[in-house]
């Protein structure tokens, strides 16, 4: 796996939505740093006016803390050329001693990203140009030789490498042939359509990753899942914690502690990002919670059981 960031396991972060309007989620990145969290998240769409740049206010994000990793989740690719975007991911991590994860995600929403005057993709296509882009970030990472590189989406001509190593790359994959992206070339793989660690989606996802994980030669194990969730924190124990669906809901500190310490030991989970129900930034009192209360705790219990 690389070694281009400094995100330990099981990793426990927030997600945010933030506009030009307010800075909310700036306060609550310096509040997570103090608390000990190990990753904010934004998301990346930037065709919507209102929000601001993903990679812009992480990087202040980044001037702003000590110890919190930053990650686009996951980042626009189609809108953001690779060899660019190696440029900016290594940037980051050089300045920040490696507190940057990548990531990538192969495009959703591509009427709206044609709209930025991007070339559509067919759904194939994007999913090849997303295997190529992570083998040319990093080939345009950690030192070495200048690059070359004649690809059907992406070409370079003599671009010397970044002497910094290239971060650790999580897709967002949900197709069957992105998820086989996950398995040959990724370090992780957040899943989506709020899939968690017991849904079937999660299961027959994580298959398919492991199947082409070591169909090429990979430890599947290297390539870890990291869950994007909503979720309450409440006071008391909730009769019900999962919907009608069987998607997890929250409940008490103890009972959300029982449950990520079983999806770590159990299901093989990596890591958890809590968002808020909706859009917006988490409440204050809601992400210290998680921060001082419930991410502690499930690392004590991971910790103990694999001791």
């Amino acid at each position: 796996m690389s070694d281009g960031s400094v995100v330990p396991y099981p990793v426990f972060g927030f997600g945010a939505h933030s506009s030009v309007a307010d800075r909310d989620a700036l306060a609550a990145a310096e509040r997570a740093d103090r608390d000990g969290l190990d990753l904010m998240s934004l998301s990346d769409h930037p065709y919507l006016g209102d929000r601001l740049d993903a990679y812009a206010t992480l990087g202040f994000v980044l001037g702003r803390t000590q110890r919190l990793s930053v990650l686009a989740n996951v980042t626009n690719l189609p809108t953001r050329p690779a060899p660019m975007l190696a440029r900016t991911v290594t940037s980051l991590s050089a300045l920040s001693s490696g507190r940057v994860v990548l990531g990538l995600g192969a495009g959703g929403i591509w009427e709206r990203i044609a709209d930025m005057g991007v070339e559509p993709l067919t759904p194939r296509q994007a999913v090849e140009s997303l295997e190529e882009a992570i083998v040319l970030i990093r080939l345009l990472s950690g030192g070495g030789e200048p690059v070359t590189y004649d690809g059907r989406y992406y070409s370079v001509r003599d671009i010397a490498p970044a002497p910094v190593a290239a971060p650790m790359i999580w897709t967002g994959s949900v197709g069957r042939r992105s998820l086989a992206v996950t398995g040959r070339v990724s370090d992780g793989w957040i899943p989506g359509h709020a899939a968690d660690w017991r849904s079937a989606r999660y299961r027959e996802g994580r298959a398919v990753i492991d199947e082409a994980a070591s169909a090429a030669g990979r430890d599947p194990r290297e390539i870890r899942t990291v869950f994007n969730l909503p979720g309450r924190v409440a006071d008391q124990p909730q009769r019900r914690t999962r919907d009608a669906e069987g998607r997890w809901l929250g409940g008490s500190v103890e009972q959300w502690v029982d449950e990520l310490t079983g999806a770590v030991l159990d299901y093989g989970a990596s890591g958890f990002t809590l968002f808020a129900p909706g859009h917006g930034v988490q409440d204050d009192r809601t992400l210290g919670r998680w921060a001082r209360e419930i991410a502690p705790a499930v690392r004590a219990a991971v910790a103990r059981e694999r001791a």
